[in-house]
């Protein structure tokens, strides 16, 4: 269990390796930070396609500099995010998507794939302090679902990445 030792009693968020949390773990001010950021990055996305480059070209940048800033962290924060704080965020995947011309994953598909992966290389390593949240079923084919009473536990990461594992496994 980790203890948080901040004061919590100012409103001003904060921000840890490139995450911004507010005082009441809201994650709009991450998401305005991200679209802001983002929003400078198709800035110069535009510019690469009045030089006419390579729509493989214009991907790759995309990828490295605008997916990736938009990813980060995403299993932590995404399944939290408010659904206005979503669309915020996709809007720019297809500010992105006409600009070079070629159709991008959406950020719910990206989500699915990093938990999926982050998942199974847990339930792969045996020392890490939450693989014994994921527990086979007697078939054998399932995971059983994590109880939680509150929507902040149920929308947080293991919940979440035992539900997607079990819609994945058929």
């Amino acid at each position: 269990m980790i203890k948080l030792l901040w004061n919590f009693g100012t409103s001003a968020p904060f921000h840890i390796h490139r995450v911004h949390i507010s005082a009441d773990l809201s994650w709009s001010a991450n998401t305005t930070a991200l679209v802001r950021k983002a929003q400078q990055r198709l800035h110069f996305l535009r510019v690469l396609r009045k030089e006419q480059l390579n729509t493989n070209l214009l991907v790759t940048f995309y990828r490295s500099a605008i997916e990736s800033l938009l990813t980060y962290a995403v299993s932590v924060w995404h399944s939290n995010c408010t659904e206005a704080d979503r669309k915020r965020l996709q809007r720019v995947i297809n500010t992105a998507q006409k600009i070079i011309g070629c159709p991008l994953p959406p950020l719910t598909t990206i989500y699915n794939s990093r938990c999926l992966g982050r998942a199974r290389s847990i339930i792969k390593d045996y020392t890490h302090p939450g693989c014994h949240l994921f527990n086979l079923l007697p078939s054998g084919r399932r995971y059983r679902a994590i109880p939680a009473k509150t929507n902040r536990l149920r929308d947080s990461f293991f919940p979440r990445a035992v539900t997607i594992l079990n819609s994945n496994l058929h």
